[in-house]
């Protein structure tokens, strides 16, 4: 018999017990789709985590950490901000750099009407909205006239909008902020994925931001180069830069936050293989299952296999015909395990707000294990019918 012939004869017999087929594959779709969720779900994480870690691409975040000589020289040296403008004017000499995102933030609190709320207020330059995504989803964003002017603009978030408008429209309406006054021209989109928790924030023109506070210097500096090759060319030129500048030795450091992401992942990447691992252990129970129902198979059908061989069928044919119709069981509920699992992480992923990632690698080996455990479970029934006595066989009632 041909491997087709043998193919539909595996599947004639799983419809004439359609109830014990479903049981029995019943834990290879378990098995299957656990390991699919678990895999789909911690890849999905790992991407959001790393994108939420890493903002936008070849940027590298400067920060300024005192030595203690300084710290017992001025006890409040981290209360004083870490970058001046001369230091931005200067990072802006250096050839790898394509873009200086600059920002200060203090915090103050915010007044409309009868309502107040405690916020942090931050003061941008223009690449910080070039490199940061800051998405509106009411009023607009700052435009170039807006950082070169000065005005006193500013967006809000959503939290502080709920806060402070009570559901009102804030677009137009007018704030005060540290006793100034300020006009929001739009509303931030509310934060979505793992590390968002959404909080009471301003931003505005750096301009007006010194202007209010009457502050000069920046708190924090993010540095873009224009090839991630120059990443690491860039960091160490602005880490040496500032470090002479300001008369230092090793207080001015870059710290690269795809190198942490890429860590995280490696941790991310473990949890899953051992989370996955464990999941995994459904399909060898729905493996025995499987061996199970194929030995009671070739005992119900002793005769039918006695038959075949007194017909000529040889020991491989009867072998063959077994391992076949074990392995249909497995590969359909291996099949629909594979839906299960993309429906399933589809719901998770829509809930907490990241990537479902469900790559073809992953489906093509759910469909192949699935195939190998029929094999494996399917081995021992298969050789139990093949080696069984023609004789015997048609003796058996």
């Amino acid at each position: 018999m041909s491997f087709l012939e043998n193919f539909i004869m595996s599947l004639s017999s799983l419809k004439a017990h359609k109830l014990r087929s479903i049981l029995t594959m019943l834990g290879i779709i378990i098995g299957v789709g656990a390991v699919i969720i678990v895999v789909a779900i911690g890849q999905g994480g790992e991407a959001m985590l790393k994108s939420q870690i890493t903002g936008p691409g070849n940027t590298i975040q400067v920060f300024y950490q005192p030595s203690d000589e300084e710290v017992r020289a001025n006890p409040n040296i981290y209360q004083q901000a870490a970058f001046k403008q001369e230091d931005i004017r200067a990072l802006e000499q250096i050839p790898e750099i394509k873009r200086i995102v600059a920002s200060s933030t203090q915090l103050s609190s915010a007044r409309y009407q009868k309502e107040t709320a405690d916020i942090s207020t931050t003061g941008i330059n223009q690449a910080y909205l070039q490199v940061n995504e800051l998405k509106v989803s009411m009023g607009r964003n700052f435009s170039t006239s807006d950082f070169l002017g000065g005005r006193r603009v500013a967006l809000i978030s959503d939290k502080l909008k709920e806060k402070l408008f009570k559901g009102e429209n804030p677009v137009g309406k007018i704030i005060t902020v540290a006793n100034q006054p300020l006009e929001i021209i739009g509303v931030l989109d509310k934060p979505k994925g793992l590390l968002s928790f959404g909080s009471m924030e301003i931003y505005l023109p750096f301009q007006a931001w010194r202007n209010i506070f009457s502050k000069n210097d920046f708190t924090q500096v993010t540095i873009q180069v224009a090839s991630a090759e120059d990443i690491q060319t860039a960091g160490k030129k602005a880490a040496k830069l500032l470090n002479k500048m300001h008369n230092t030795k090793k207080s001015y450091q870059v710290l690269n936050m795809e190198e942490i992401a890429a860590g995280i992942g490696q941790v991310t990447k473990i949890m899953t293989l051992i989370i996955g691992s464990i999941a995994g252990i459904s399909l060898f129970v729905g493996g025995i299952g499987v061996m199970n129902i194929m030995l009671v198979s070739v005992t119900e059908r002793t005769r039918e296999i006695g038959i075949r061989m007194a017909l000529g069928a040889t020991r491989g044919q009867v072998l063959t015909q077994f391992l076949i119709e074990s392995m249909t069981l497995t590969l359909i509920g291996g099949i629909l395990g594979i839906f299960l699992g993309w429906g399933a992480a589809q719901i998770v992923s829509f809930f907490a707000g990241w990537p479902s990632l469900v790559s073809w690698q992953v489906v093509l080996g759910g469909v192949l294990f699935s195939m190998v455990i029929g094999v494996l479970f399917g081995l021992l029934p298969a050789n139990k019918a093949s080696k069984l006595d023609p004789i015997e066989s048609l003796r058996y009632e």
